[in-house]
């Protein structure tokens, strides 16, 4: 009767064992975002494990990514080659852009690309590319016209481009205080020439956003979370001509 009983315990400790590691095993394969593929990456923003994919496609856009992630530090070291090929080509775009520019053109541009790429939009507004070009077209119709002595505010059709341009137009006059004519003239080029490269992107891509996404790419952005003061005023990766 004792051996019956030990063969029994054994049996039922093998069998609870068992249902232990497949129940673990389940919990582990699948990540929970997609729900397809293996879940190997321990994440602690979310606090269980997703899979790599989800990991680098959704880091720091769906996930909220602290700043002592290992993965989140590797990538930003070691960004994969297709990113880095991607990255080259976004930079080549713009640097294209300013390829017969003067210097203070050149840095108007970088820095209205930056404005751009910064501007916190209100909560209930996403704004597209043709948001972009309607702004920087007012703009550079404003500066055109004042350029010939006339004083006359063109605004775009749309509420966001308008409230855009808002936003924009003052660093635009601050970086050209004291300029004059002359830098409204070259003010005028630049905005035109944002509003071409805005327009052929968005031809060529398809995408309502092809620009704006570039621009999340290519420009450093503020980390009002995680970086230093120092860091966070450095405006941008791009390196003038």
């Amino acid at each position: 009767m004792a051996q019956v009983c030990l063969c029994s315990n054994k049996l039922s400790v093998g069998i609870a064992t068992k249902w232990r590691s497949a129940a673990r095993k389940i919990r582990s394969v699948t990540c929970p975002l997609c729900q397809q593929r293996k879940a190997r990456r321990a994440c602690p923003a979310l606090g269980h494990q997703i899979c790599a994919v989800c990991c680098g496609t959704k880091r720091l856009t769906e996930i909220r990514c602290p700043s002592d992630c290992v993965y989140l530090a590797s990538a930003r070291e070691h960004p994969p080659a297709v990113a880095v090929r991607r990255r080259q080509q976004d930079v080549g775009s713009l640097l294209g852009a300013m390829r017969d520019f003067n210097q203070r053109q050149s840095k108007l541009f970088v820095l209205v690309c930056t404005l751009v790429s910064r501007y916190k939009p209100i909560e209930w507004e996403s704004p597209s590319d043709q948001d972009v070009v309607d702004a920087v077209s007012s703009l550079a119709s404003t500066f055109e016209t004042s350029a010939k002595g006339i004083i006359y505010e063109h605004r775009p059709s749309s509420a966001t481009a308008e409230r855009l341009a808002t936003a924009l137009k003052p660093a635009i006059l601050e970086a050209g205080r004291g300029g004059g004519t002359a830098f409204e003239r070259d003010a005028t080029v630049v905005l035109r020439r944002i509003a071409d490269v805005v327009t052929e992107l968005r031809t060529a891509s398809g995408a309502t956003t092809a620009f704006l996404d570039l621009l999340q790419r290519t420009i450093q952005k503020e980390d009002d979370s995680t970086q230093s003061g120092a860091a966070s005023q450095e405006p941008t990766r791009l390196i003038v001509p």
